[in-house]
């Protein structure tokens, strides 16, 4: 058995005395694991480092089998995201996310995409932060537990839509919504309808689309992975962010006695 790929590195562990097992996140065979044989050595440190994009051919003598890569960087601006503290955090949330939800050699080919975006963007794009709350979203929607942004659950109307309920996931208008405006989670407009980069989205908006996006990977997600829980990775990373924008972690406050 063999195919050629390309992915995302996720993790890196020792095995043996020079070898290495990568986990990728791939295009066509989704969160894949194998072994790399001298993986452990110096030469393949700067390589295997998570994040990084690799194009990969494994093997195997049957398919259920760990199998061997062979790999090849591809172009990545990983020196960028080791010297940006907040980027490195999102990285490591991100790689702690997929390795914990996503079913092995199950392809997701739109996720794979949007990761790669997400990943390319992190330390270079200024907007990246919002970049990484969609990308929440979008990890929600690829395991079934999508939210509805697009109209209002108390009225079905389609405009000023500004709350989502906690419960269903779906958005509330201003009006519709008033009643129970205190039990509402906040919807940034930059999360319903995207955003144009030119235009700085204020930290407030990141810590309620954060909170938003926290709030169904700790209830949705959460109960479904093997910990019943969110990786503290994901927590770590949105401290991080935030505190750069003059915020601080809005459920992290929330649990604090």
């Amino acid at each position: 058995m063999e195919w050629r790929d390309e992915g995302i590195l996720l993790t890196v562990r020792r095995h043996g005395e020079s070898s290495a097992i990568i986990e990728v996140l791939t295009h066509g065979h989704g969160r894949h694991a194998g072994v790399v044989r001298g993986g452990g050595s110096r030469r393949m440190a700067p390589i295997l480092q998570p994040g990084a994009r690799l194009a990969l051919d494994w093997q195997a003598r049957l398919e259920d089998h760990i199998g061997t890569f062979r790999v090849d960087p591809k172009p990545s601006n990983m020196a960028l995201i080791l010297s940006d503290r907040a980027a490195l955090a999102a990285l490591g949330s991100i790689s702690a996310l997929v390795t914990a939800s996503l079913p092995e050699r199950e392809a997701h080919p739109q996720l794979y995409a949007t990761t790669l975006e997400l990943v390319e963007s992190l330390a270079v794009a200024q907007d990246w932060p919002c970049l990484y709350a969609a990308w929440e979203l979008a990890l929600l929607a690829e395991l079934g537990f999508g939210l509805d942004f697009s109209r209002c659950a108390a009225t079905g109307g389609t405009e000023d839509l500004v709350w989502v309920s906690p419960r269903s996931g779906c958005a509330v208008s201003r009006e519709g919504g008033a009643p129970w405006a205190d039990k509402l989670l906040p919807l940034p407009e930059f999360l319903r309808s995207g955003w144009d980069a030119a235009i700085p989205v204020s930290g407030a908006d990141l810590a309620a689309a954060f909170r938003l996006t926290g709030h169904f990977l700790e209830a949705r997600l959460g109960p479904s992975l093997a910990r019943e829980r969110v990786p503290a990775a994901r927590g770590r990373a949105v401290d991080v962010i935030l505190r750069r924008h003059g915020h601080s972690d809005p459920l992290a406050e929330a649990a604090e006695p």
